[in-house]
């Protein structure tokens, strides 16, 4: 049985699609600091309301614009950790590398400034991460390939670090980014099995917060 078709769905994607334009436009024109909602709904011909329907703060909707947003899935099973693996850091790849690294340095710099902001990203983008790390490690558990469930943060650090030292910290070339992605994925899997990491909370991220 066919559904119904849903009333305003086609609406609200075109302002979503508007929004994100508007953020990516004004950010290579003007930068992080020069951002605001103002000029985003400007840009994007909405009102302030339907952005703060989607986001909080201009740092949420920033983030949300450039990397992921708080409902980020999994990426599918492949059958293998290292698959999984490679899938996310793939992932994790291709976000960072559609950030410049002066607009993630701003953005951060203000998540970290206001401890209710910074308390506010981690629940919701990091828990989101870690949560996302939790189902990689728990689908490996289940198929026996590994023999316990390390911590969900360390893992997080050890996918993340490296990506975000090429592509922000450093600012290198993003066209090598999938060749460390691949890199990446293999010694961590390594490491993974190898069974060196110390195991962690058995009920993960997602029933234990985001620390």
């Amino acid at each position: 049985m066919t559904s119904a078709p849903q009333p305003g769905r086609p609406r609200e994607r075109r302002v979503d699609h508007a929004i994100a334009d508007a953020v990516r436009t004004l950010l290579a024109e003007r930068g992080y600091p020069s951002l605001t909602v103002d000029a985003v709904a400007a840009r994007a011909g909405v009102g302030k309301a339907a952005i703060y329907r989607r986001y909080a703060t201009k740092q949420e909707m920033t983030f949300s614009v450039l990397l992921h947003d708080a409902r980020e899935p999994a990426p599918a099973d492949t059958g293998s950790l290292k698959g999984d693996l490679l899938a996310l850091t793939s992932q994790i790849a291709d976000q960072l590398a559609e950030s410049s690294a002066g607009v993630m340095a701003g953005l951060l710099a203000d998540v970290y400034a206001d401890p209710a902001l910074s308390e506010r990203f981690e629940r919701t983008f990091l828990a989101v991460e870690r949560s996302i790390v939790a189902t990689l490690i728990d689908r490996a558990v289940v198929r026996g390939e590994l023999s316990h469930r390390p911590d969900t943060a360390v893992v997080h650090v050890l996918l993340l670090g490296p990506m975000f030292a090429w592509l922000i910290m450093l600012d290198e070339d993003p066209a090598r980014a999938p060749e460390l992605a691949v890199i990446v994925a293999g010694l961590i899997h390594e490491t993974l099995v190898s069974g060196t990491l110390s195991p962690g909370s058995q009920a993960g991220i997602a029933d234990g917060g985001a620390g």
